[in-house]
């Protein structure tokens, strides 16, 4: 079920980026920070207050920690798409699987030794790294001498979003839902989003235009929680895995809305995309056959 959650999560998100799109022609990147965090905020306090969910928590700094790197992420990824090509930029971000697989396995070999963790969960590695490779190929990044800040920016927005999820992970075994969990997250984008504005200003709202803010925090929120389901419920290698499957229906999205043209090399990247994610579910199915995938 936790692949679901992450492939309805890729959708949101690729959604979302077509609203920015849009959206970012009347407004910076603060702003829609901003709004998006707002938009979330708003709907899950009426939404829990309707459920009886508490907002309350007994782990408020494990929230801190969440909210801050994954709103250090955003900020550097939305830099380096001010200052990267967007698929460079697109393509460091999506290095969080990456980083994640890397964490999970180095600490895994650190405390248990060589053996057991190359054998349960290196050929899960590979399919991450595999999935990767496709994400290169659909974008196919490129980078000029004078944008190594940007660069160096971009890896870290990945390097705080593998951060992030890894913490989203933590949250769950500490009991905490879902809801309160993307909450506090949507406070920590509104806080970032406004100290930014500080410094670049706001721009003036102008109708139609500012509709577009709705469905991406609506989109945003949608994608977060089900993302925070995913990473909590499943196994963190195939979640970070799956992740990849936004840049394929980011793709779609480009060519049905935008009409964009994607080349051989890139629908070769969107197959391997796929195959790594349906073999890294695959290989969990065979580990755990009869169980849900728990561990992280």
């Amino acid at each position: 079920m936790q692949a679901l959650w992450m492939l309805l999560a890729s959708l949101f998100f690729a959604t979302m980026g077509v609203c920015i799109k849009f959206a970012s022609v009347h407004f910076n990147s603060f702003e829609i920070v901003t709004y998006r965090g707002l938009v979330g905020v708003i709907f899950l306090i009426g939404f829990t207050r309707a459920r009886g969910i508490s907002l309350r928590t007994a782990v408020p700094m494990m929230h801190v920690w969440r909210s801050l790197v994954g709103t250090i992420s955003l900020t550097a990824w939305f830099y380096a798409i001010a200052v990267l090509p967007l698929a460079t930029a697109m393509t460091l971000n999506y290095m969080s699987s990456v980083w994640i697989a890397t964490f999970l396995l180095g600490g895994a070999l650190l405390m248990q030794g060589r053996g057991a963790p190359m054998r349960q969960q290196g050929p899960l590695f590979l399919t991450v790294l595999a999935g990767f490779a496709g994400v290169a190929m659909m974008l196919r990044p490129t980078l000029a001498p004078d944008q190594l800040i940007g660069a160096i920016v971009g890896l870290f927005s990945g390097l705080f979003a593998a951060l992030a999820y890894l913490q989203v992970a933590s949250l769950a075994r500490a009991g905490e839902p879902e809801t309160r969990t993307v909450f506090y997250f949507s406070i920590g984008a509104v806080l970032a989003g406004l100290l930014g504005m500080v410094f670049v200003g706001a721009s003036p709202w102008t109708w139609p235009a500012a509709l577009w803010l709705l469905p991406i925090g609506l989109l945003a929120l949608g994608g977060q929680l089900c993302m925070t389901r995913a990473y909590a419920s499943g196994a963190t290698l195939v979640v970070a895995n799956l992740q990849y499957s936004g840049i394929v229906f980011a793709g779609v999205l480009g060519i049905v809305v935008f009409g964009d043209r994607m080349p051989l090399i890139g629908w070769l990247g969107m197959a391997l995309i796929i195959a790594s994610g349906i073999t890294a579910t695959w290989l969990r199915a065979r580990a755990v056959p009869n169980a849900p995938a728990e561990e992280h």
